[in-house]
């Protein structure tokens, strides 16, 4: 099979994927979208939102329709590293006597983690998992282990609730290619929800690609080639956003501290790229990196004490970009 047999072929199961997930999850159609797009991009992905908003179902909803090892990680303040990647323990052999150490692997070792209310523990701890998301592979006792793949971690953050929690700093929230805000369901979105969540009907997720058929699909995504105007048009953005004296953007001048690193140039591509495939399109166009622009650039632009007291979001800022770069 080719790649535009392959790209074709995408396409038809990730609708299939979405009719399973809308089978237990009801709305959230961009959110879907751009998990699905993190996931075959290689990438990882933090999702901010309220408590209730059936996140963690959502990601275990996922799992079962692309056939792949779920674990969720509850992040609490006493949380330790081992915990997370796995402790060394001493077994000893009942007929010899011998005594060995062995690894017993932490729930980092599934292809989907779902790291709910990171900022909940301490940085050592969030170090661990980042550390691991970067590697694909965890080391204990001067022995590598290397991670399955896919790997994807969705690690959640609870807007809320700031007392007793570890905000990630800005190095650690560029190592995440998107940053997505879940928003309440509308109304008719819940009166969905209440009935099918009281009822005792219970949706069969059927599984729709492998962990083989994903990491083939991955490789196809690298290969999609980018037309040179757009990649530029995706460098213009970041740079727009940096608050150099040679930029004459007044909305970032006035409200911004820090702009973006050449990692967003990256992910704004390999974002459009995903995209572009995910909807059997050949080549990704300048709408696909729009698509993808607000996830990609929210937590790498730093607003300042202006913006905060204006009450400028960096989504408005973002928004106001893509109609000023041409």
């Amino acid at each position: 099979m080719n790649d535009l047999q392959a790209l074709e072929n995408l396409a038809t199961s990730i609708q299939s994927v979405r009719n399973e997930i809308h089978k237990v999850i009801v709305g959230q159609e961009t959110i879907i979208e751009q998990l699905l797009i993190t996931l075959f991009a290689r990438g990882h992905c933090l999702l901010v939102g309220v408590p209730g908003l059936a996140k963690t179902l959502l990601v275990r909803t996922l799992a079962e329709a692309l056939d792949l090892k779920f674990s969720r990680i509850q992040f609490t303040p006493d949380l330790m590293p081992s915990d997370i990647t796995g402790t060394e323990i001493i077994e000893e052999n009942i007929s010899t006597g011998h005594k060995a150490f062995r690894f017993i692997k932490g729930p980092i070792f599934a292809n989907i983690v779902l790291a709910d209310e990171i900022n909940r523990t301490p940085p050592k701890t969030q170090a661990a998992l980042l550390e691991a998301m970067q590697e694909h592979s965890v080391t204990a006792g001067g022995q590598t282990y290397t991670l399955d793949a896919p790997f994807f971690v969705l690690a959640t953050q609870n807007p809320i609730e700031q007392e007793g929690t570890y905000p990630l700093p800005e190095a650690q929230l560029d190592r995440f290619m998107f940053n997505l805000w879940l928003d309440y369901p509308s109304f008719h979105e819940e009166i969905r929800i209440v009935q099918n969540t009281t009822s005792d009907y219970k949706p069969n997720v059927k599984p729709i690609l492998t962990a083989a058929d994903i990491i083939r699909y991955q490789d196809i995504v690298r290969r999609i080639p980018v037309a040179e105007n757009v990649v530029e048009f995706a460098v213009r953005l970041v740079h727009a956003t940096r608050p150099v004296p040679t930029n004459t953007i007044k909305i970032v001048k006035d409200f911004l501290s820090y702009g973006a690193g050449p990692r967003a140039s990256q992910y704004l591509i390999l974002g459009a790229k995903t995209r572009a495939g995910l909807l059997g399109k050949l080549t990704p166009d300048m709408d696909d990196v729009r698509a993808v622009a607000v996830s990609v650039l929210r937590h790498r632009i730093v607003a300042n004490f202006n913006a905060e007291a204006e009450n400028v979001s960096t989504v408005a800022i973002i928004q106001q970009l893509l109609k000023e770069v041409a």
